[in-house]
């Protein structure tokens, strides 16, 4: 009774649907329950800042690990989001107005974290005539002025319909710009229903023409039904799009209502596609059974700038030898 009424609360939507009975999780993404100090600490410190976090709003599996390091990815304007995807454990519904203070207080606490890198994300906000755009233009614009030594990363909503929104995040230079295509076209009007394929595409791309400076990123859940060669064309559609970081991730099923969880993918088939992502020009790949979009962002942002001043490096030399 408890959980009907926790999805009746969370996902009225979904309130009404058949139950996907959840499956048993395999050894290889089972994880331990977070009791780690530090964990505790940072729950606390999201709580006096009255911040919200994907890491409990999605029922991330890595909190544990991520909060005992003092990696937290924030999540702004507010814990309900106005689209409905079938995979995603936040709440949805109208959301409420924004917090004119939040950008001062997820600053204060990048800064209190003493966060080398951060990354930010939102619910959608399909309410609000720019997406939002303009709240992560101030989000990032706090951070840089009270910790002027943290990298940014933005994991962004698709700004569908919003003419100027990506603009303004662009020009507010966070050194990531990610937003995740989720799952194959085919799957969209099942999965992704609010979204389209073609327009989150065009939103990486249009970024790269806007900054090439900034570094583009996407990821992938896979285990919803998806076909090996459907992966590997939207690997494609990235690279023309020259987005640089691919994450792939098994999909988990949050609840009975919430999308039924097709297959469970070795460690080896996921290694076999982040092989296949380096072959084809991805600057980096993290494709393992527990990576997420923010996990393990930190290191990765200087493994990713370390290989696009190595590929500089080359093309260099190739130039000068010419």
């Amino acid at each position: 009774m408890a959980t009907r009424v926790l999805i009746d609360h969370r996902h009225p939507e979904k309130a009404h649907r058949p139950d996907n009975p959840v499956a048993r999780k395999p050894d290889w993404i089972r994880v331990k329950a977070p009791n780690h100090p530090t964990y505790h600490e940072t729950r606390n410190l999201m709580r006096e800042n009255k911040l919200v976090t994907v890491c409990e709003e999605a029922a991330c599996p890595n909190i544990g690990e991520c909060w005992s390091q003092r990696h937290a990815t924030m999540m702004i304007m507010g814990d309900t989001c106005t689209r409905a995807c079938a995979f995603c454990n936040v709440r949805t519904g109208m959301p409420g107005g924004l917090d004119a203070g939040e950008p001062a207080r997820v600053a204060d606490a990048v800064a209190k974290l003493g966060l080398r890198h951060v990354v930010i994300t939102s619910v959608d906000r399909d309410d609000l005539a720019d997406g939002g755009a303009r709240h992560f233009a101030r989000v990032i614009g706090a951070i840089r002025t009270a910790a002027p030594g943290t990298t940014i990363e933005v994991l962004t909503p698709d700004f569908l319909r919003k003419p100027g929104a990506v603009e303004i995040v662009a020009e507010a230079a966070p050194d990531v710009f990610n937003h995740n295509l989720e799952t194959v076209p085919r799957l969209y009007p099942t999965i992704r229903p609010g979204a389209r394929y073609f327009q989150s595409l065009r939103l990486l791309d249009q970024v790269k023409m806007l900054n090439p400076a900034i570094f583009t990123k996407s990821g992938l859940m896979v285990g919803l039904g998806e076909a090996r060669p459907e992966i590997g064309q939207v690997m494609d559609d990235l690279r023309i799009a020259d987005v640089d970081f691919l994450t792939l991730g098994q999909y988990l099923q949050p609840t009975p209502k919430h999308a039924a969880v097709a297959g469970f993918v070795t460690p080896d088939e996921f290694a076999d596609y982040a092989s296949t992502a380096r072959a084809k020009g991805f600057l980096m790949v993290s494709a393992t059974p527990l990576t997420r979009s923010s996990y393990h962002a930190d290191a990765d942002f200087e493994a990713l700038r370390a290989a696009r001043a190595a590929l500089l490096a080359v093309s260099a030399e190739r130039v000068v030898s010419v």
